[in-house]
């Protein structure tokens, strides 16, 4: 008998644009301790299409660390918390657009009066100003232009 696929538990999703086989919260954050593999960045490239050059500056990878993360093969516990961070913002835009990936990039790269004329992506950079996208996006969900 074929089973029907799992779902995904919303918290879970930048996880599996990142192509992590997480299951909880937990292997996530275990995930987080280790490293991710290099690879996540080229899953959310594939996923957003957003180039890797970009989502190394919007982890604050410097061109030459991010030459030496290529060449090792990981990225360190903190650039693997501000990879997930990005992957979540990506996701819950996509929610925002009903799964556009088109129209969630292109919200997320338009400047926002709302975030001080930046995008939400350079907002994002920080985790206080990754929760004031989400609160943003909270809020457009609600019908509460912003």
């Amino acid at each position: 008998m074929a089973h029907a696929p799992k779902s995904v538990a919303p918290g879970l999703l930048p996880a599996r644009t990142l192509g992590l086989r997480a299951e909880s919260s937990g292997d996530v954050i275990r995930e987080v301790g280790r490293g991710f593999s290099f690879n996540t960045m080229h899953a959310l490239e594939t996923r957003t299409g957003i180039s890797l050059p970009e989502i190394a500056s919007l982890i604050g990878l410097p061109p030459r660390t991010f030459a030496r993360r290529k060449a090792a093969g990981r990225l360190t516990p903190d650039e693997s918390e501000k990879l997930f961070r990005l992957s979540a913002i990506f996701e819950q835009a996509m929610g925002l657009f009903a799964g556009n990936r088109v129209t969630a990039i292109q919200w997320l790269t338009t400047s926002k009066r709302s975030l001080e004329g930046r995008t939400p992506l350079e907002y994002s950079r920080t985790e206080l100003g990754a929760r004031e996208v989400e609160k943003l996006i909270g809020r457009l969900e609600h019908g509460v232009f912003s």
